[in-house]
């Protein structure tokens, strides 16, 4: 049934980037069978979850999710309780710790805030990972402040030659933004009704990009280093990416659809700009 799990995924493409959970949720409803593949396939938003044990927020995706459970990374255990969930081994489990508290630094000097969070887990040959970071603007009830939501997966595998390392990295970025404004007058001002919104304005959608490379292993924790590299590089250019292509053809697109000036007035602009050329122009 493999040509059902690439229809559902075809839809999934043409569908609204901003309902993908509910979409997804809608999907595994009607083929709940194919739950796993499709989970496995389909990038969501990011989850924040709060491990009971330590106080502190984790995220949630497809990568640490075993069953209906979700392991965090501060404390190894699954929520709900998991007698028989999958934990990487006792060398892989303090790297993870590691790099967890690497990440958190990264976090904090690129985002100023947001949610990070590291997985790890074992192959047969070497070991994959995947880092996690989520950053949110204004809050989910906010009717007339501008919102936004970042999110960064970024999927590895780590293979050891000798003294080099092999790296595999998939990276992720869903970015969903939303200008909106709420109608006021009336009723619906005394009794805080949303109303139908004016100017409202969203944009969203998803990028993903591969690169491999290899790198210099000094000792095992070098791992963290070379792949801490790698997404920091990533992450500038598919940010860059995002601001220079696909905004800059975004405002190009609305300036030619409408202008913020008079076009008649820019006209005879243009038009005595070349009186005056070929005024100059015939003098010398």
């Amino acid at each position: 049934m493999a040509d059902l799990v690439d229809s559902m995924l075809d839809l999934m493409r043409r569908l609204p980037p901003t309902n993908v959970e509910d979409n997804v949720n809608a999907l595994i409803g009607m083929c709940p069978d194919y739950a796993d593949e499709l989970l496995g396939s389909v990038d969501q938003p990011l989850k924040v979850l709060l491990d009971r044990s330590t106080g502190r927020e984790y995220l949630a995706c497809d990568y640490n999710r075993d069953g209906e459970s979700y392991r965090s990374p501060w404390s190894n255990e699954y929520d709900p309780p998991l007698e028989d969930g999958t934990v990487p081994s006792l060398k892989l489990r303090k790297l993870e710790v590691t790099a967890n508290e690497a990440f958190d630094t990264y976090r904090e000097m690129y985002f100023e805030g947001g949610v990070s969070s590291v997985f790890l887990w074992d192959l047969d040959e070497g070991f994959a990972g995947v880092v996690l970071l989520k950053k949110s603007l204004g809050s989910a009830d906010a009717t007339s402040e501008p919102s936004g939501t970042w999110d960064s997966i970024h999927v590895f595998e780590a293979s050891e030659r000798g003294r080099q390392a092999h790296y595999k990295l998939t990276s992720t970025i869903m970015l969903s933004m939303v200008n909106c404004g709420v109608k006021s007058g009336g009723e619906a001002d005394k009794e805080k009704i949303e109303v139908k919104r004016d100017g409202e304005t969203m944009l969203s959608g998803s990028m993903t990009r591969q690169t491999e490379q290899d790198h210099a292993l000094q000792e095992f924790t070098s791992h963290i280093t070379n792949i801490g590299k790698m997404i920091e590089d990533m992450e500038i250019k598919m940010r860059n990416l995002l601001q220079e292509v696909y905004f800059g053809k975004t405002r190009d697109i609305v300036f030619d659809l409408r202008s913020l000036e008079d076009l008649e007035k820019a006209r005879m602009q243009r038009e005595l700009q070349k009186e005056l050329l070929g005024s100059l122009g015939k003098r010398s």
